[in-house]
């Protein structure tokens, strides 16, 4: 595998036939290969980003490319692949496996440990990440987030951020101890989301457990807002962890693909608004 990983489609598609007749004569699924090479590189900034954050003690050039590239390889199936056809732990053992094969004596460890810790980072998408205040003996940290509206040619709308597990989700930024979380919910949403926003009120608290690479797990307590902004294009800030940024409708948010904590928040949102007289001054 180059270290670039950028070679053309026709290329790469001649290098897996040739290893294909070489080394696994009968194998069938070319046209998959050439695709999983042509979503990394197509993706490429957003995976390295990603590594980055969960490799914080190897920076990306010092990966060696073998295990660089099996990492992109194993990332962009665990996030971005087809989980009815490989479910992530399918991926991660995979990766596992080249490493083992086409790698140094620590290569398999060393990916397991990366896309472990990404995938606990996923909080396990299939299992509820919510948690009782004060459980388990980990740290905290203190976020603040809204749920972003705006009313135009009156219709009402809600901004939402994509991030790179394949959620829409909530804007949200962590807040310091002893900071105004006012203050800084402002200033967090406008650094990501380029929106410059009012609070109106309240919306509720929630707290999960996250994995973070460096230091283990983390309680995140998030407190929500909501926040009017005018309807304008975000400016999304260029990090790993999300990868879109946009304005849905109401009847376009039902079939979004969301956390099981972020439903109810935006629905008493739009509660709070459409209970009020905002529709009628616009």
């Amino acid at each position: 595998m180059g270290d670039t990983m950028a070679l053309p489609k026709e290329k790469v598609e001649h290098i897996v036939v040739r290893n294909r007749d070489e080394f696994a004569l009968g194998y069938n699924d070319t046209p998959f290969v050439v695709d999983l090479v042509a979503d990394v590189q197509n993706r490429l900034i957003t995976l390295d980003d990603i590594i980055v954050r969960a490799a914080p003690d190897w920076p990306i050039e010092k990966i060696n490319s073998v295990d660089r590239n099996i990492l992109r390889l194993g990332l962009c199936e665990l996030l971005f692949g087809d989980r009815g056809q490989v479910p992530p732990k399918v991926a991660i053992d995979e990766a596992i496996e080249l490493a083992k094969t086409f790698g140094g004596e620590t290569s398999g460890k060393f990916i397991n440990g990366v896309l472990g810790a990404i995938y606990k980072e996923m909080g396990e998408p299939e299992k509820d990440q919510t948690t009782k205040k004060g459980a388990g003996p980990y740290p905290k940290e203190n976020l603040a987030g809204a749920v972003v509206y705006s009313i135009h040619d009156h219709v009402l709308r809600v901004g939402l951020v994509h991030d790179v597990f394949g959620y829409w989700t909530l804007t949200k930024g962590r807040i310091g101890e002893g900071e105004d979380i006012e203050i800084l919910a402002v200033k967090k949403i406008k650094s990501e989301i380029g929106a410059d926003v009012k609070l109106i009120t309240t919306l509720g608290e929630n707290e999960y457990i996250a994995n973070k690479p460096d230091i283990g797990r983390v309680i995140k307590h998030v407190r929500y807002y909501l926040a009017e902004a005018p309807f304008l294009p975000f400016t999304l800030e260029k990090k790993g962890g999300l990868d879109d940024a946009k304005w849905f409708t109401l009847d376009e948010i039902k079939s979004l693909r969301m956390y099981d904590d972020i439903t109810p928040l935006i629905e008493k949102g739009v509660s709070f608004v459409e209970g009020g007289k905002e529709l009628e001054k616009k």
